[in-house]
């Protein structure tokens, strides 16, 4: 018989939410809110229109115990909000370093809820990182802003794809140097 260690991820406090692992009875709301064209087109990979199954896949996916990739549901349910106000991921890299990468749903937009939830998974460094990267697309200057009041420092324009677009999208590019 094989025994696999589980990876324990974090609970992460913020001020008006709970940063918490994805579940599979998330599926709905995130599929609900991943299918918007607004979301889908801000992101690398989610695709638009969303193919039946990606949303289950994706959380199978992120809860595997050999994942490089932590997914926290931001839950505002402790504070009489929405169970699911977006996401927020720290894909692991090399050297103690990670990506970081947020959505929250277009009802939530300018509510402030992405910059509580970077700011206490950074604070939080549950994957104990020496440095945070991000990249966002250079026509989304919101989620530009998010990191930059996080303290991150600005530090190129690069490109990425787009799977909703089909196409290469310009970017800012951020890092985060951790204690």
């Amino acid at each position: 018989m094989k025994q696999e260690a589980i990876v324990a991820q974090a609970l992460v406090e913020a001020p008006r939410m709970v940063l918490r692992p994805l579940r599979p009875s998330d599926a709905g709301l995130l599929s609900m809110y991943t299918s918007d064209k607004r979301v889908a087109e801000m992101t690398t990979s989610i695709p638009h229109p969303l193919p039946p199954g990606t949303t289950e896949a994706f959380i199978q996916r992120v809860s595997h115990p050999d994942r490089t990739e932590f997914v926290w549901a931001m839950d505002a349910t402790r504070y009489g909000g929405a169970e699911v106000l977006g996401v927020i991921a720290l894909k692991q890299m090399d050297r103690g370093q990670s990506e970081i990468s947020y959505w929250v749903a277009p009802a939530m937009w300018n509510t402030g809820f992405a910059s509580e939830a970077v700011n206490a998974l950074v604070a939080a460094n549950p994957l104990e990182n020496k440095t945070i990267f991000g990249s966002v697309f250079q026509d989304n200057p919101g989620s530009a802003r998010v990191l930059t009041n996080a303290g991150f420092d600005y530090l190129g324009d690069a490109e990425a794809y787009s799977v909703a677009r089909q196409a290469k999208v310009p970017t800012w590019t951020y890092l985060k140097r951790l204690g």
